[in-house]
């Protein structure tokens, strides 16, 4: 599995062993994580990752990315795909940056990467969500194009139609 490069980061495609060693907390000789890598939410993605492997198999492409600092290699967080896309080319993605990371523009460079890479990939509606007191997040989602679409009294949801495609309207 190929990873994606950006400018500045290299979004590595999460492997099953891997996974496995983010939610033991025990890194190999060769891994480079970061001070606060990974986090609980780096620790949910990775078990989220591992229960789709054995629901259905490894997901990748459409699995978990680590984002790696490529200036150093070490990794600060992550991002990627809630599963598959659906019959009608829909995703939901999610991601988390570790905080010592954060306010350097690394979430909205990987997330343009990520949704560039779904859409060389067939996929035409991309959704996210943010909690509702999770700012930042909401800034991050505008940032890369996406668009509100509505919200309830936890989360405010958000979409991007790939090029060409018509809008679409959020549903759970």
């Amino acid at each position: 599995m190929t990873d994606l490069r950006t400018e500045r980061l290299l979004l590595h495609a999460m492997t099953p062993d891997e996974a496995e060693r983010i939610v033991a907390g025990r890194p190999a000789e060769g891994d480079l994580w970061g001070p606060e890598y990974p986090d609980a939410m780096d620790v949910e993605g990775a078990t989220d990752l591992l229960k789709a492997c054995a629901a259905g198999g490894d997901p990748r492409p459409f699995g978990n990315y680590e984002i790696r600092r490529r200036a150093d290699g070490r990794a600060i967080g992550g991002l990627g795909f809630n599963r598959t896309p659906d019959a009608q080319g829909t995703v939901t993605v999610g991601y988390a940056l570790n905080t010592s990371a954060r306010g350097r523009g690394y979430a909205s460079e990987a997330l343009r990467a990520l949704l560039a890479f779904a859409w060389s990939r067939g996929v035409t509606l991309v959704k996210a969500d943010a909690d509702l007191g999770n700012l930042a997040s909401q800034r991050v989602l505008r940032a890369v194009g996406m668009r509100e679409v509505g919200e309830d009294h936890r989360v405010r949801y958000f979409e991007l139609a790939a090029p060409g495609e018509p809008a679409h309207s959020f549903s759970s």
